[in-house]
C-alpha cells in the first residue's frame, strides 16, 4: 500500500487505495494495486486517531507511512519493524504469515454483518469466489448454525415461512 494524505476522505470515513510500492527490478516500483482495482476501505474507529496523527501537519501528497529511515515502507521493513519472525515464534505460530491477517480481518468483517459484495469491494477482488476463500468460520459459527437449524426444525408448522415444507420436522 502506498497511501498518501489525499487518499483519506474524512467526510465519508474512507481511505482509497490506488497504488502499491514493492521491490522491483532496479529498485522500488510504484504502480496500480494488484488487479488494478481501487480499494475503498472504511475507517474503523480504532484507526481514526492513528490516521489523524499520521496526517497532522503534512502535505496531502506525502506518504502516510514511511520506512524507519524515512524511505518507502516495504514488506521487509514492516517485518523488521514489528519483529514479526520473533513475535510469531514467541507465540508458537511460526506458520502465520502477515497475509493471514488479511483473511482474519475479512472474516471479522463478515462476522460483523458486512455483506459479501461490500467485502469483495473492500478487498479489491474481481471475483466473489476469491472473497469467499478469505472467510474462515470457526467452531462458534458451526455451533450457531446448528442452533438455528434446530430452532427451525423444532418450530410448529404455522410459524415456518411460506413456501417451506409442511408437516412435522424430520426425525434424524
Amino acid at each position: 500500500m502506498s497511501a498518501i494524505g489525499r487518499d483519506i476522505d474524512w467526510n465519508n470515513r474512507i481511505v482509497t487505495i490506488e497504488r502499491q510500492t514493492y521491490p522491483g527490478k532496479g529498485g522500488l516500483v510504484t504502480k496500480e494495486t494488484k488487479g488494478r482495482a481501487t480499494r475503498c476501505v472504511p475507517i474503523l474507529d480504532a484507526l481514526e486517531p492513528i490516521l489523524v496523527r499520521l496526517t497532522a501537519g503534512r502535505n496531502p501528497e506525502d506518504p502516510l507511512l514511511r520506512g524507519p529511515r524515512g524511505g518507502v515502507l516495504t514488506t521487509a521493513t514492516v517485518r523488521d519493524a514489528t519483529k514479526w519472525d520473533q513475535l510469531v515464534t514467541g507465540l508458537g505460530l511460526e506458520n502465520l504469515k502477515r497475509h493471514g491477517l488479511r483473511h482474519t480481518g475479512a472474516t471479522w468483517l463478515a462476522d460483523s454483518g458486512v455483506p459479501l459484495h461490500v467485502l469483495q469491494r473492500i478487498l479489491g477482488h474481481a471475483s466473489i469466489e476469491t472473497t469467499k476463500g478469505y472467510l474462515h468460520p470457526d467452531h462458534r459459527h458451526l455451533s450457531e448454525a446448528a442452533k438455528l437449524a434446530n430452532q427451525f426444525l423444532a418450530s410448529p408448522t404455522q410459524t415456518r415461512k411460506k413456501g417451506t415444507p409442511r408437516g412435522p420436522a424430520p426425525q434424524l
